[in-house]
């Protein structure tokens, strides 16, 4: 058997067979059109987690500095309580404990409960990220808002949220990048992801090494969207004048 057999994702899955063009037809699926799959997956279970994070994140960071002491400490234990349990077993709690609690959960697909795992793990982190990016500002411009007549809320909105979001974005695109590599816990409840089609798939081909450089040369690619996709972000949102942007 030779080191390297690229034609592995030429294959249909059913009589090893290649097919013409590595696209199956007439119901035949090859390989390569079940990594594309599994990729698909990857990315749709990223993303909605990435938006759960993002939204739950901000909200939680932004209670954790507001001069309520009971919300306060209801954003630090939010924090401490979701970044400090194993992704992993927040998944399998969302996939077999809660449903038992809210049964109407278990209407919900498999890979809302996996995004819904991840993306409140990260919200744990997501918020501490915030809390430190609003903390960052110098006080005065919270002070100035309320001597402007602005109310609490209006000086997050207007004042402060602008900046401090713009300041985060470096590590929430960390974050970003991160939650595509944790969503290969997705495999753990039999979601076809890029794990699971790479352990499969190595077994059913005994082309492993090819199965698994393709698997990480996707990964590579995602996260790397994501990097430029945030950094175009960060330079189009950017303030002139204010933390080493340019003029």
């Amino acid at each position: 058997m030779s080191a390297w057999d690229w034609q592995v994702f030429c294959k249909d899955t059913i009589e090893q067979q290649v097919v013409a063009g590595c696209f199956g037809k007439g119901g035949d699926i090859t390989y390569l059109d079940w990594l594309l799959s599994a990729w698909g997956w990857t990315l749709t279970v990223s993303a909605l987690a990435l938006a759960l994070a993002l939204v739950v994140g901000v909200c939680v960071g932004v209670i954790r500095t507001l001069p309520h002491r009971g919300l306060a400490l209801f954003g630090e234990a939010w924090t401490e309580l979701f970044r400090n349990i194993p992704v992993l077993v927040q998944v399998f709690l969302w996939y077999f404990v809660v449903p038992e609690f809210i049964p109407v959960i278990k209407q919900l697909p498999t890979y809302v409960l996996v995004a819904c795992g991840l993306g409140f793990f990260t919200s744990g982190r997501i918020s501490e990220q915030v809390r430190a990016g609003i903390q960052s500002l110098p006080k005065g411009q919270r002070y100035a808002g309320l001597a402007m007549g602005l109310t609490l809320g209006q000086t997050y909105r207007y004042v402060l949220l602008p900046v401090a979001l713009r300041v985060v974005i470096p590590p929430l695109t960390s974050e970003a990048m991160g939650i595509i590599k944790n969503s290969a816990v997705a495999f753990a409840v039999s979601i076809a992801e890029m794990i699971m089609f790479a352990r499969q798939a190595s077994e059913e081909t005994s082309r492993g090494i090819e199965i698994y450089l393709a698997v990480t040369l996707l990964y590579f690619i995602s996260s790397l969207l994501v990097f430029a996709l945030a950094r175009f972000i960060e330079v189009q949102v950017r303030v002139p004048g204010f933390l080493g942007a340019k003029q």
